[in-house]
């Protein structure tokens, strides 16, 4: 369908990097949130196997 098509796909191509680009480029320099807790405990479930 002609009437569908863009006026130019070179503009279409660049608008689309330049929306992907500063997508990655907002995320990339968002700031990390710190962690709630410093202290991190590991729970060691030992199970004993009775085959």
């Amino acid at each position: 369908m002609p009437q569908m098509m863009p006026l130019s796909w070179l503009l279409l191509f660049l608008f689309f990097t330049i929306i992907f680009m500063s997508f990655n480029i907002l995320n990339y320099f968002q700031p990390v949130p710190a962690p709630l807790s410093t202290k991190l405990t590991v729970k060691n479930f030992l199970t004993s196997w009775k085959w």
